[in-house]
């Protein structure tokens, strides 16, 4: 099993479509699915074994919650919030544009 590359808080994009986010979620492994699986052209599907990490995403017209492999996603470093209105119940920002997740009170 691989280490994943990213983690939780991290301000990432996609390396060929035109979205970023932040992650909330890691999969050490496709955890998604045969429907979504196979959706993916062909050419383009991502290999199964590696880690894949829930994103809180947006592009210039909407936001969303994004599933992606980690071979498709490289670090962003623009220092841009990240306007996922979700953001917000689950993390603070940090001055260097990062994210660190919200303390979560156990009931």
């Amino acid at each position: 099993m691989r280490t994943a590359k990213f983690k939780i808080g991290q301000v990432v994009k996609h390396r060929i479509y035109p979205f970023r986010g932040v992650i909330f979620d890691v999969d050490p492994t496709f955890n998604n699915t045969e429907e979504w699986w196979n959706a993916i052209p062909e050419d383009v599907r991502p290999l199964r074994d590696q880690p894949f990490y829930h994103l809180l995403a947006e592009n210039e017209e909407t936001e969303y919650v994004a599933y992606v492999s980690e071979q498709n996603l490289v670090p962003d470093i623009t220092g841009e919030p990240i306007r996922h209105p979700q953001v917000d119940e689950i993390f603070e920002e940090q001055d260097d544009g990062s994210y660190l997740p919200r303390s979560v009170e156990i009931h």
